[in-house]
Order: C-alpha cells, then sequence, then structure tokens
C-alpha cells in the first residue's frame, strides 16, 4: 500500500444520534431505551447497580473508627509569636486574629504550644494550653487563662428546654 491507494475519509467526525425526533429518524417513541424498566426512566444511574447482587459497599465489613465528628480543631499559636506581641499587656484570640498569628475563626479554639521564649509578662488567654508553654509564661511571671470552648448540642430539644426550666425554677426558689 502506498499513499495514492489511502482513501480519505468521507466523514471524519461521527454524528451526534438526535433521539426523540420522530419515528422517521430512527430513534424517535421511546429513544433507544427500549420498553419498559428501570433504564427507560429518567433519572436512572447505574451507579451501585451490580445486576441483582449486593453491591460491593453492602458486602463489605463496616470496621473502624472516625473521630471526625468529635475532632477538635484547634489554631496553633506558639510562644515565639506570642514574644512579638508582648508590647501588648492582655493577649486575646482577637488580637492574635487581628495580628495575623491565627488564620481561622478565633471561635474554632486557640492552643498555645511551647516554641520559643518569652521574657516579659503578659496575660494570654486561649482555649488551651500545652504544659510548656503554660510554664514559660508563669516563669516569665505572666497569666495563663483559659476560656471555656463552645458547647456541644443538645441533640434532644425537649430535654433542653426541660433543663432551662428547671434551672429558672430553682433560681426563684433561693
Amino acid at each position: 500500500m502506498d499513499l495514492s491507494e489511502a482513501k480519505k475519509k468521507t466523514c471524519p467526525r461521527k454524528k451526534r444520534k438526535r433521539i426523540g425526533r420522530g419515528e422517521g429518524s430512527g430513534y424517535g417513541k421511546t429513544s433507544g431505551r427500549g420498553m419498559d424498566g428501570a433504564r427507560s426512566r429518567r433519572g436512572w444511574s447505574q451507579r451501585n447497580m451490580t445486576g441483582g447482587n449486593i453491591p460491593l459497599w453492602r458486602r463489605l465489613p463496616k470496621i473502624g473508627f472516625t473521630n471526625a465528628p468529635f475532632r477538635k480543631s484547634f489554631n496553633v499559636v506558639n510562644v515565639d509569636h506570642l514574644a512579638a506581641l508582648s508590647e501588648h499587656q492582655d493577649i486575646t484570640p482577637e488580637l492574635m486574629k487581628e495580628k495575623g498569628l491565627i488564620k481561622g475563626k478565633p471561635n474554632n479554639g486557640v492552643k498555645v504550644l511551647g516554641r520559643g521564649d518569652i521574657d516579659r509578662p503578659v496575660t494570654v488567654t486561649a482555649h488551651n494550653f500545652s504544659e510548656k508553654a503554660r510554664e514559660k509564661i508563669e516563669a516569665a511571671g505572666g497569666k495563663c487563662k483559659v476560656i471555656a470552648g463552645p458547647k456541644k448540642p443538645v441533640k434532644n430539644k425537649m430535654k433542653q428546654k426541660s433543663l432551662i426550666q428547671e434551672i429558672s425554677v430553682s433560681e426563684d426558689a433561693e
């Protein structure tokens, strides 16, 4: 075979199947989907379907534990970062956010870790402290104030209302 025998393709690209354009088109009426059944309906998807068998994701055992719903995520600040803010007497999460030490929301919680040194006495307010960070801040003459973290939501709203009523009743009795 040589180049003189090579033929040019008459149709280099296949035409798109135009469905639902009448009986004469060959893809009218049921639009190539057959008569009845799940595949003929709109919204049908073959994902997770294994043809009468139990799907793989249901056959595999559910093992292990994930900590994702219970995970506490803190914004981490080290003692050497606090030393840069030591011109302020009180260091709060809002001040850390303003100065760019923490990137996320301050209400996620701020944890102070013990890398670096601090030489001035400052009052640091955060949600959590490591032992080394607490020792270094207190050795410099400062104080560590712990903020209570956000409370977990109560799932049963009725129990929450009854607790509020009991607290208000006990306060009225006193």
